[in-house]
């Protein structure tokens, strides 16, 4: 396991690593890294320790340049059993917000005749070790990219190039410096995933970037690994959209959806 951060801490804000670097363009980050950023400067709005985030939508203005970021988040409709929490993550190399997310908090409870079992159960997926490794491999250009620098992925089900693609996700290392990643961080990196996990389009001739990234929970995540069972579906109208249904070891924890811009390269 790689244990170098996605993000050191730098006065007021963050100096990105060069591992957040995304697929699309060598200069900005991969979704998942800001994402995971915003989620933890959820999680720290006070008072939080009561408060679960149950929806977490983040909407991308613009690619997030590497280098220094700064996140700042604030509730904006407080209440001890629901709440919001607003936060934006602006990028130096932008010089202007690069995300804004929106939080639903909800407070936990002991309510063990609330659970319910789905009239439709979910298919579980085959566990992590079950899987196929996705390998390691070294771009051209010699750069580190999110995949495979910070993350570890496991391809469990559906064949790629199908819209219909299941894996297990896991973070190398700390999202900050000298912090565990947070249930909800992990789950925000691995989601940002689905698209690229459900690709219809190949990469060397289109483009087919997400605009935001949603994501609802039933449950909070356990473990290190994050499953996620993604499906794109497109009209040939210029965008699409990829879907998942996201997991952790115990089984299903939530969905996520992600709108995509779709254009020729």
């Amino acid at each position: 396991m790689v244990t170098a951060p996605l993000f050191v801490p730098d006065r007021d804000g963050f100096e990105a690593a060069p591992m957040t670097r995304g697929p699309w363009d060598p200069r900005m980050m991969h979704g998942g890294a800001p994402s995971a950023l915003l989620a933890r400067a959820i999680e720290a709005v006070e008072p939080g320790a009561d408060l679960v985030v149950t929806r977490l939508t983040i909407d991308f203005l613009g690619g997030v340049p590497l280098g220094r970021v700064a996140v700042a988040a604030r509730v904006v409709r407080p209440g001890r059993r629901f709440a919001l929490v607003d936060a934006t993550l602006t990028a130096d190399g932008a010089g202007r917000d690069a995300c804004l997310a929106r939080a639903v908090r909800i407070r936990r409870a002991d309510l063990p005749a609330a659970a319910a079992t789905p009239a439709t159960p979910v298919v579980p997926l085959p566990r992590p070790e079950e899987g196929i490794e996705l390998p390691s491999w070294v771009p051209e250009d010699g750069l580190e990219y999110f995949y495979p620098a910070a993350c570890e992925i496991r391809h469990v089900a559906g064949e790629f190039g199908s819209g219909v693609v299941a894996a297990w996700i896991r973070l190398r290392g700390p999202v900050v410096a000298g912090e565990d990643p947070s249930p909800l961080s992990r789950v925000a990196a691995a989601a940002d995933y689905a698209n690229g996990l459900s690709w219809i389009h190949p990469w060397s001739a289109w483009l087919f970037i997400n605009t935001e990234l949603t994501i609802h929970l039933h449950r909070e995540a356990e473990g290190e690994w994050i499953g996620l069972a993604a499906r794109t579906a497109s009209c040939g109208g210029g965008f699409a959209l990829a879907t998942g249904t996201l997991h952790d070891l115990r089984g299903p924890i939530g969905v996520c959806a992600q709108s995509l811009f779709v254009a020729p390269r």
